[in-house]
């Protein structure tokens, strides 16, 4: 068997960091490009990193020709402080990414969305990622497939109060969110990351939407 390719844009965040592990460890892949903008410190035989300015992707395109995509993008509002820098990296670099990747030859891209993703929603954030969702339809990928966690869980290597508080509202509610709220469920980042590298490993072409529930399927 053929081994493949990949490449993942967020790999310090809390699910790419996870996924980058998975991938480099991984018996399928023999390259990982990791797209980021500083150093990773972290050394590995089959790891090309690759520090990239995320706005002239285009001129990385070399490093685009494989056979899946990972993008585990996002930030918050404290860290980007406008919604048109947020909107930047959570929508228009992981289509870019998208787009040079299909013009590169890549089969399956994968991507992190949120579980409210609406772009007809009048709040912020719902409406954006599902703006990403729409433009990540339109683009001609074989399969793609788009992962929709509830509220992540996990180590970030930084402090985000309400983040906080709700991770441990979910854990001692954990009771409550059962049948038909399971979906609203706390999920682990290595929990999104599993299930991403299950998916990418399906070789049926198609166009899916995970919800959280089905993630915590698919991971297991």
């Amino acid at each position: 068997m053929e081994e493949k390719t990949a490449l993942i844009a967020g790999a310090t965040g809390l699910i790419g960091n996870e996924l980058l592990h998975i991938l480099l460890e991984s018996s399928e892949y023999k390259e990982v490009y990791a797209l980021v903008r500083n150093p990773l410190k972290m050394n590995h035989p089959k790891l090309k990193e690759v520090i990239v300015d995320f706005e002239r992707l285009n001129e990385f395109k070399q490093y685009f020709t494989v056979n899946d995509v990972f993008v585990c993008l996002g930030t918050t509002i404290k860290k980007a402080k406008t919604q048109e820098a947020m909107y930047k990296i959570d929508v228009d670099y992981p289509v870019e990414i998208g787009r040079i990747a299909q013009e590169a030859g890549a089969r399956h891209y994968l991507v992190v969305s949120s579980m409210n993703a609406d772009r007809k929603s009048k709040l912020f954030y719902p409406r954006m990622k599902g703006e990403l969702e729409e433009k990540v339809r339109q683009l001609n990928f074989e399969q793609h497939s788009i992962f929709r966690p509830s509220l992540l869980l996990g180590n970030r290597g930084e402090f985000r109060l309400g983040e906080e508080i709700a991770a441990v509202l979910f854990k001692c509610l954990k009771f409550i969110f059962t049948g038909p709220l399971q979906k609203y469920r706390a999920i682990e980042g290595k929990t999104v990351a599993k299930a991403m590298y299950n998916v990418a490993q399906e070789k049926e072409q198609g166009k899916v939407v995970y919800t959280s529930e089905e993630i915590e399927k698919i991971a297991k």
